[in-house]
């Protein structure tokens, strides 16, 4: 037999599938070094001017004010002083996970790098979420309007700080940064807060009020974004959504997408809430106080590429002599579930699994659970055991769990598979004796079914069975910032990401050939030949596919080849009813 292959055609073959794959290979470095020169190009332009942007209106006022444009000074390497600074240059916070820097001009937020969090696998500097520059524009304004503004449509505070530098000591738990500002008699304490290990920044207004007269002004927040689009890595891949996210009494979790907005400016009024701004991976949120009236307001500038996301709550009051404050939180990070459910409720919903969070969501608890041995669910958070730390691992194991679920069930129709390869023969014997005479083969075949208690559909419940799972593991590889850049070992560095030299793909296609090889071919030629070409449709596919749902469905095909061969070889000695 070996004799009459064709070795030469064989090995030419064999050297345009390399070919290709190496072709590939080059794209995708290709690409990922355009990825890295965009990166730094937006770093050389963060002295830009900042665009004209819009002020909100307090409580919905019929008036539409908006600031001027305020042109942003060159950054300067920040210095500590010893006194108190009333340069515009910008202010640099670090903690263990953020890199921040905050304009003294409106006390904005115009940078936030994540510093635990790379932009890709091979651009290895921290992933930038708020940037202002020409060719982006992300940032997190916050503010004070009405009665007393110190945001008005002339022009916002220039606040004053004691250093242009701060850095969170490893003897910190927490950093609270100071910008003053002087409004007369009125003295405006912009405080931001920084916590060890988290992404939540606590943003606060400390009024005193030395004046003869009570002061009254209304908290903003809002996040001004262009709408940028970054790049979807999967080419069968769903596109993440990118756009503001709202809750309310009546939705928990409300998108209101870039388009929508841009059509009608959208307002509403409840008793508390958060707003944010969601792409793959990461968000940013502003999140008022609790049981506070909070005022959306999502809308586009009329004359820019800009939107405004954000909120206002109701004017507080300070009597003469006396201090109060106000403040808000703003988060800015990746979409860890747990944490964010602990910031405010429904926030984790942020993470959004699509419709088949039903799925999904336990589906992410176990994989969680695998790999940090910790339990965030019915209302428990504890550590049960240390975790076998690789995802890659965590995901076969869960693999494993879940085919021991669906064990009976599979069992069943792996049985009926084998009953019909069985009855092969006679099968092939109907289809000599009625030859182009359907109907009464069809007939003939559905009496040998009933005689011999077969069902032919049977063979299709392991692929209805796992075809939800699959998916909703699709969106959770999509979603959990957890898994993106987690390595598995050897070339996969990455199981969000397809396999870089197509590896597991093959093996894959290779699973489900041999898997096809078990089960009786179908009774229709014109079947028996697609079903011949899904191997090779699904290899395909699979290439551009998170390298971790591979993962999950060659061992969930290796699994079932084990289970089907021995339940088959069980029934052809009899062992099996």
């Amino acid at each position: 037999m070996l004799k009459d292959i064709d070795w030469v055609k064989s090995a030419l073959l064999l050297g345009m599938g390399i070919c290709v794959l190496l072709l590939f290979r080059e794209w995708d470095e290709f690409k990922l070094s355009r990825d890295a020169l965009d990166s730094q190009v937006s770093e050389s332009f963060s002295s830009s001017p900042i665009p004209s942007s819009e002020l909100p209106e307090p409580q919905f006022a019929l008036n539409d004010n908006s600031l001027p444009e305020i042109q942003r000074p060159e950054t300067q390497s920040p210095e500590p002083s010893s006194g108190t600074s009333s340069s515009s240059s910008l202010i640099q916070v670090t903690t263990d996970v953020l890199d921040v820097q905050i304009d003294p001009r409106g006390g904005d937020l115009v940078s936030a790098k994540l510093l635990e969090h790379v932009h890709s696998s091979s651009v290895e500097t921290p992933y930038q979420l708020l940037t202002n520059s020409n060719n982006q524009t992300y940032v997190a304004r916050s503010g004070l309007i009405g009665t007393n503004a110190t945001d008005t449509a002339q022009g916002r505070p220039l606040f004053s700080s004691e250093a242009n530098s701060y850095v969170l000591s490893e003897s910190q738990d927490q950093l609270s940064i100071d910008l003053y500002y002087q409004q007369g008699s009125i003295g405006i304490t912009k405080r931001f807060t920084f916590h060890r290990e988290d992404y939540l920044i606590d943003v606060e207004y400390l009024i005193d009020n030395q004046s003869s007269s009570s002061w009254s002004a209304a908290f903003y927040g809002q996040i001004n974004r262009d709408d940028f689009i970054p790049d979807v890595d999967s080419m069968f891949g769903a596109a993440p959504y990118v756009g503001a996210a709202i809750t309310t009494p009546e939705e928990r979790y409300k998108k209101v997408e870039f388009e929508d907005i841009e059509k009608n400016r959208y307002r509403e009024t409840v008793d508390s809430g958060w707003v944010a701004l969601l792409e793959r991976y990461f968000l940013s949120a502003w999140i008022p106080v609790e049981d506070q009236q909070v005022s959306y307001d999502l809308r586009k500038s009329a004359n820019r590429n800009l939107y405004y996301i954000g909120f206002t709550q109701p004017e507080f009051s300070v009597d003469p002599g006396q201090q109060d404050s106000i403040k808000a939180g703003f988060y800015v990070g990746p979409k860890d579930q747990y944490r964010l459910r602990d910031i405010a409720q429904h926030l984790d919903l942020t993470v959004d699994y699509g419709w088949l969070w039903w799925a999904a969501q336990p589906l992410y608890a176990v994989l969680y659970f695998i790999q940090s041995g910790e339990i965030h669910s019915f209302n428990l958070d504890m550590k049960i055991f240390p975790g076998v730390v690789n995802w890659g691992v965590s995901i076969i194991l869960l693999t494993l769990i879940v085919k021991l679920i669906l064990f009976p069930l599979s069992a069943t129709s792996y049985r009926s598979m084998a009953r019909m390869r069985k009855l092969t023969p006679k099968m092939t014997a109907l289809r000599e004796r009625f030859g182009d005479d359907r109907q009464a083969m069809s007939q003939e075949m559905m009496k040998l079914y009933q005689k011999e208690k077969v069902n032919p559909m049977g063979g299709c419940l392991p692929m209805l069975l796992q075809m939800p799972i699959f998916i909703a593991l699709y969106w959770v590889l999509l979603e959990s910032v957890e898994i993106r850049h987690a390595p598995f070992f050897g070339w996969i560095q990455d199981l969000s990401a397809k396999d870089p030299w197509f590896v597991l793909p093959l093996i894959m296609g290779a699973s489900m050939w041999f898997q096809q090889k078990l089960n009786p071919p179908p009774p229709d030629p014109t079947q028996a030949k697609v079903m011949q070409m899904m191997p090779i449709m699904f290899t395909f596919m699979f290439m551009w596919f998170p390298s971790g749902l591979v993962l999950y469905w060659t061992v969930n095909n290796l699994l079932s080849i084990t289970q089907q061969w021995i339940i088959t070889r069980n029934l052809e000695k009899g062992t099996t009813k």
